[in-house]
């Protein structure tokens, strides 16, 4: 259990502790002084941020391992997906647009399983990496709910949107061999 696998693992447990704030009435954290929504940002906060240092320390100090490759991808959408439904039962995105982003990646995951039977690994692409930043950023936006904020929160919503069905057409375009039979 090297490093960047402890960052993946604290990861995962951080989630439990994101979805009990985010989900916690506004008005119970009116005792502490702190709405629960800015404890819940600052958990995800801390959560997406080991998401980054964990792939550049596997990367830097050659410390990838067939752990930190399946469970790397599972808690950021383990992550992703908890944010998202919490933001549906709140209110603050609609459940279709979050249908759209969980889809997408199902349909990659069950790609790269193929990929991976036929031993091909399949690298993120930059489409990915923008969707990633944008799906991070306007869920950010979200949890803070902030009203001033609503038009940036939006553009980046449907920014987020976009770049999530043209990341899954260039995955699925660019790969598209890997569907073949091989076998």
């Amino acid at each position: 259990m090297n490093l960047p696998n402890k960052l993946t693992m604290f990861r995962v447990i951080l989630i439990p502790f994101f979805v009990a704030f985010m989900l916690t009435p506004a008005s119970a954290g009116a005792s502490t002084g702190i709405p629960y929504k800015w404890i819940a940002l600052a958990i995800f906060i801390v959560a997406s941020l080991t998401d980054l240092l964990d792939g550049k320390i596997a990367r830097k100090y050659n410390l990838v391992t067939n752990f930190g490759k399946f469970m790397d991808p599972l808690a950021d959408k383990l992550l992703v997906c908890s944010a998202l439904i919490c933001l549906v039962a709140l209110d603050r995105i609609p459940a279709w647009i979050v249908i759209v982003i969980i889809a997408r990646e199902f349909i990659i995951s069950g790609f790269r399983l193929i990929a991976a039977d036929n031993g091909v690994v399949i690298a993120a692409s930059y489409w990915g990496k923008f969707k990633t930043t944008f799906q991070m950023v306007m869920i950010c936006l979200m949890i803070a709910d902030i009203a001033a904020l609503g038009i940036l929160t939006d553009i980046v919503m449907w920014a987020a949107l976009a770049l999530t069905v043209i990341s899954l057409a260039d995955y699925l375009w660019k790969n598209r061999d890997v569907m073949k039979d091989t076998k």
